[in-house]
């Protein structure tokens, strides 16, 4: 079989037509390209070239070979020229994990950030919650994932990304939206609308955790898995739900919130960080490369507001 520096040798010759001027082309001396030359025309059983004193003349053969011969070099080229991107990170795929809130208010902010600086990586993007993402990291079928911190799962890293809390929503011209916030106490017996326990544990767990706190027992009259359909419960004039903060960039209209005030400690309690989160033997350059863009730049921000 012929080798590539055979088809370089050929390509040069038959594009310059001179033997001295190819030579020079490729940087090496005469006498070893000929010799390739030789080599490619007995592999080929053909004779690639006709040579006399004043000229060089492709033959018959030689016009067949020329064009394929480009195409194959360009081949190569293209190919080394991705595989370096792809194991710089600057090429490839990414599948990116979000839930609802996180595909408003995170992942918008994140595909920016990597077009600025993986230009070359694709995406594919997947709403999952946060239970399902953990999974799908875990199989290895979502790269990265913006979720919440449901329980530790071996083999997958997470890190905060985004710090966020629970408010209370409730419907429009309610007695208690007041606009100074309002306690767990106040919510007692009004109809929650709540989180369902197998597709949002997280908040589930959160908002009963809280109502705890409060010594007092949630109303629940509606379950949804996603805060889009809480939200719409409230606007509808349904009952009350508490979501995070961050939802209310993209709530309905109809729909009011206040902040939860009340006992001690209900800070510490109150939180619904969104994290990022990767399987811990991920050796996609393109992931780790962004692992990097987006988590410095968190960081420095965490950095900036202390």
């Amino acid at each position: 079989m012929f080798s590539l520096i055979q088809l370089e040798s050929f390509v040069a010759v038959a594009e310059e037509l001179h033997f001295g001027a190819a030579a020079a082309r490729l940087n090496m001396t005469q006498p070893p390209l000929s010799r390739q030359i030789q080599l490619l025309e007995r592999e080929l059983d053909a004779q690639l070239f006709e040579r006399s004193s004043r000229k060089v003349e492709l033959t018959a053969a030689g016009k067949v070979l020329l064009p394929a011969a480009r195409s194959v070099l360009d081949l190569c080229n293209k190919t080394s020229l991705e595989v370096r991107r792809v194991s710089s990170g600057d090429a490839g795929t990414i599948v990116i994990g979000y839930t609802a809130i996180a595909g408003q208010v995170a992942l918008p902010g994140i595909l920016r950030k990597a077009g600025a600086h993986m230009a070359g990586v694709s995406f594919v993007l997947r709403e999952a919650v946060s239970v399902d993402q953990l999974d799908s990291i875990t199989r290895g079928s979502i790269d990265i994932g913006l979720l919440r911190p449901i329980v530790a799962r071996p083999g997958v890293v997470t890190r905060p990304f985004l710090e966020d809390r629970l408010v209370a929503a409730l419907p429009e011209g309610h007695e208690l939206a007041t606009g100074n916030g309002v306690s767990l106490k106040q919510l007692d017996g009004l109809p929650l609308m709540m989180y369902s326990t197998a597709e949002a544990r997280y908040f589930y767990d959160l908002v009963m955790r809280l109502y705890e706190s409060a010594s007092i027992h949630p109303k629940v009259t509606q379950f949804a898995s996603q805060v889009p359909a809480l939200l719409a419960f409230v606007a509808a004039g349904l009952g009350v739900t508490l979501v995070p903060a961050s939802s209310k960039e993209f709530a309905p209209s109809g729909v009011q919130f206040e902040e939860l005030r009340g006992q001690a400690g209900l800070a510490d309690l109150n939180r619904a960080d969104l994290h990022v989160a990767w399987g811990e033997s991920s050796t996609n350059p393109a992931v780790l490369r962004l692992l990097r863009v987006i988590l410095e730049d968190s960081d420095q921000e965490t950095r900036a507001d202390t």
